[in-house]
């Protein structure tokens, strides 16, 4: 099953918007709600990563049976060190999105502390493409 969700860039009114509608379709699907919780975290800091680095973006998710594949792909500045980005509190956020009190720098921390697997490539001057996977329990 797949499902997508635009991303509009600086719009930080509706940051979440994808994480609480892809949340109601795992509780549908009757996912384990620890998995959904780690899922919607990571969903949830990748979206406001776009909203508050981007041009604009857009969230494809895919579930099957064994897992949750989640991509966000991003028209943006690009990440030029993915390694440093990585580090927890190394941030390039704004002033203005540091207002929000958004920008503490631990959003990719987040996503690879929730994920199974988290794939990041980037391009400086055209954008970022993170990928996610969440194992689902197999029966």
């Amino acid at each position: 099953m797949r499902f997508e969700y635009a991303i509009e860039a600086g719009n930080f009114t509706k940051a979440g918007d994808a994480s609480s509608s892809f949340k109601k379709i795992l509780k549908q699907l009757n996912v384990d709600p620890q998995i959904i919780k780690r899922i919607v975290v990571s969903l949830y800091e990748a979206e406001v990563n776009i909203v508050a680095h981007a041009h604009d973006g857009r969230v494809i998710c895919d579930v099957d049976t064994r897992r949750v594949h989640i991509q966000l792909i991003d028209s943006g500045p690009g990440i030029p060190d993915i390694e440093k980005a990585m580090q927890a509190g190394y941030s390039t956020a704004s002033a203005k999105v540091r207002e929000m009190g958004f920008g503490a720098g631990m959003g990719l921390q987040n996503i690879k502390n929730n994920a199974d697997e988290l794939i990041i490539k980037s391009k400086v001057g055209f954008g970022t493409t993170l990928e996610l996977i969440v194992n689902l329990p197999q029966t």
